[in-house]
């Protein structure tokens, strides 16, 4: 499904510090901006007619590889440079990602990679509306350095720059709606927030990764256990944004780590509860009508309870819990792989403790949560998830640390 190799460079991006020639209050991060910027684009394409979800998934990952590849580039630098030697940069990034990708979908992720970098022409509406995403992320971040850079020379001319970008995308209705800073702003807002939440927050580790960082490991990951199983195009898009929302409510709750949501009982139901309250009383009233039942099937939200990681479809036009997914692959019937996304949750928390270890940085929890969600992986549909961490584990242990990169912007 996915080798270590592809892992670290994923993780490698909770390393990649953002406006770092700047003053900023908080940290930021490059896999948080990603991870903003697949939710942004989400709600721009939704307003959108004949977007290809699966494109959009595709070339939000495939820029994402790119940009951990070039990230010792500066973005205007890599801009002006990608206008003169494109070919040279593109199979620069090809080069360093190859070993990584290569058999991941038989080959295919690889040659679609490819073919992206090298076509311009291909998936051109989902390329202009993650480009839109991307500033509305990037414009957000700024919006936190301002607050502590008044005082440098160049801050307004930056602060201009950032603004006139904005008319480049005022076609996109979801932009306009978003620059009006009304409801779908508050999404984006509550989004964002999240990236101040840590993960495995009663313990040091390397590199602390947000709450809004995790969720996008889980959404590629999902991506990547899809196309293992020959998923259909609807479940792939399904799997990507189920695994990409499915904190969204600690925005509003805060995280709860497992052991405590847990250890009392009737807990973890009661937490649901509120979740469910408070998704229908901050959410749902800022998100357009038409998407509504959508989003709430994306969250899990359900008649009398609440469960994301359900195994459900669409069946005679009701919500329908299956136990074996692979026998409903196919569009019609709205799948999603509600335990297989379960597992590659666990194994992103297993990855983001395993990566802390080989650092160096080793403390009971992480030593004892690593244990646990090693005893609770297991194979779903001829993937195994404990042979992957296993493997995994193994990679990190012999060969040590990721890089920390520096990115400016």
């Amino acid at each position: 499904m996915i080798n270590p190799k592809i892992i670290d460079y994923i993780f490698s991006s909770a390393s990649i510090q953002r406006w770092n020639d700047y003053p900023r209050m908080v940290e930021l991060v490059e896999l948080d901006k990603q991870a903003h910027k697949f939710i942004i684009a989400y709600f721009i394409a939704k307003f959108e007619p004949d977007v290809n979800y699966n494109h959009l998934i595709e070339a939000g990952i495939f820029e994402f590889l790119r940009r951990v590849v070039v990230t010792d580039i500066r973005p205007d630098v890599f801009r002006n440079a990608l206008q003169k030697r494109a070919k040279e940069i593109n199979s620069w990034v090809i080069a360093n990602l190859e070993k990584s990708i290569s058999s991941i979908d038989n080959g295919l992720f690889l040659q679609k990679f490819e073919e992206y970098l090298n076509n311009p022409n291909i998936y051109k509406k989902e390329r202009f509306i993650l480009k839109a995403a991307s500033y509305l992320s990037t414009r957000w971040e700024f919006s936190i350095v301002y607050q502590t850079s008044t005082f440098l020379s160049d801050i307004e001319s930056v602060k201009k720059s950032v603004e006139d970008e904005l008319e480049d995308y005022y076609e996109l209705i979801g932009v306009r709606k978003i620059a009006l800073k009304k409801k779908l702003a508050k999404i984006v807002d509550l989004s964002g927030r999240l990236r101040f939440q840590k993960r495995w927050a009663q313990t040091p580790r390397i590199p602390e990764t947000s709450v809004l960082g995790h969720m996008l490991t889980v959404a590629i990951f999902s991506y990547f256990y899809s196309l293992e199983v020959n998923a259909c195009e609807k479940r792939i898009e399904n799997n990507f944004f189920v695994s990409l929302f499915h904190d969204l409510p600690e925005a509003l709750t805060r995280d709860i780590i497992t052991p405590v949501k847990y250890s009392v009982d009737d807990l973890s139901d009661i937490i649901a509860e509120y979740e469910n309250k408070k998704i229908n009383e901050e959410i749902l009233p800022n998100l357009p009508d038409f998407i509504h039942e959508e989003f709430c099937y994306i969250l899990g939200m359900f008649d009398n309870f609440k469960d994301e990681f359900a195994n459900r479809i669409y069946k005679d036009g009701k919500v329908e819990f299956v136990d074996d997914i692979s026998k409903y692959n196919m569009d019609r019937y709205n799948p999603v792989d509600g335990k297989a996304l379960k597992q590659c949750d666990k194994l992103s928390a297993f990855v983001e403790a395993s990566l802390s270890i080989s650092h160096g940085i080793k403390s009971k929890e992480l030593v004892n949560g690593k244990k646990q969600i090693m005893k609770s992986l297991k194979e779903i549909e001829g993937v195994d998830f404990s042979a992957l961490a296993k493997n995994i584990d193994e990679e990190f242990c012999t060969t040590g640390q990721t890089q920390v990169r520096m990115d400016f912007d």
